[in-house]
């Protein structure tokens, strides 16, 4: 079953005064399955932003839909959306975004205050969390106190304790060292195959290739995508290395062929 349906999903930016537009998204399609772990990949200004944020609701499409658990996200009033994103969705930010003047303990419970809920659900919801992510002995501390890798932890935990049919992932590895972006790695994955959905948006390829499938964005829509079926993480690597390399193959072969027909087209003249 689907839990994430994207269709013909388009973004056009326009300058202050409406002298020019931008196409961030052309026309984006694809879908999610319940308890799958996809990594949306592609080159600086191919639309992978745009489109996290869309499906983040930070951001309307120009057209399109998204449909979450078969509701029309994108129908959602504006004072709604909130309390929606925060039922809903979990996020896991590069930086962590997590209050300094919080504990560990205060900022995974923040989500839940929000929603209004009583102390003793929260701690009964914290207890197994933070033993899964192996951050209980942290939670008294405060993120100034703890390691990159005990903050994303952290993160990962706010995340979690709203039970969320969808995890967002901006870059989770981005500001953390390789052994710790390693162990969030697997937990992703341990957190997955307990039946957790998790899109993720990266530029590791390491990343990626703890996925089960990874959609490939250019121009401003899905150009490509790889399942991991049977294939072990290391073939999986190798496999989204070449098709980024063809990617921006692709890319560099256009971008030559139309700087010849101009220049030939100027000397014609």
């Amino acid at each position: 079953m689907s839990i994430l349906e994207v269709n013909h999903l388009k973004k056009v930016y326009t300058t202050r005064f409406g002298g020019s537009h931008v196409q961030a998204l052309t026309d984006v399609n694809f879908s999610v399955e319940q308890g799958e772990f996809v990594a949306i990949m592609g080159e600086s200004g191919s639309g992978k932003t745009t489109l996290l944020n869309i499906l983040a609701t930070l951001d309307r499409p120009t057209s399109g839909e998204v449909l979450l658990a078969g509701k029309n996200v994108l129908s959602i009033r504006e004072r709604e959306l909130a309390a929606f994103r925060r039922d809903n969705l979990g996020f896991v930010f590069q930086d962590f975004n997590l209050l300094d003047t919080f504990s560990i303990q205060d900022n995974i419970f923040l989500p839940l205050v929000l929603s209004g809920k009583k102390y003793p659900e929260m701690k009964q919801k914290l207890g197994p969390i933070a033993a899964r992510l192996e951050i209980t002995s942290l939670l008294k501390k405060f993120p100034y106190e703890v390691s990159g890798g005990q903050k994303q932890r952290t993160a990962v935990a706010r995340a979690l304790i709203t039970e969320p049919q969808l995890i967002l992932a901006d870059e989770p590895t981005g500001a953390l060292d390789s052994r710790s972006a390693d162990s969030l790695l697997r937990l992703f994955e341990e957190i997955n195959r307990g039946g957790q959905t998790i899109l993720m948006v990266t530029h590791s390829i390491k990343a990626a290739s703890s996925a089960g499938r990874v959609l490939f964005i250019k121009d401003g829509e899905v150009f490509h995508q790889i399942y991991r079926g049977g294939r072990t993480q290391e073939e999986l690597y190798q496999q989204i290395s070449d098709t980024l390399t063809l990617i921006a193959t692709g890319a560099a072969v256009a971008s030559a062929a139309n700087y010849l027909h101009v220049e030939g087209g100027a000397r014609h003249e």
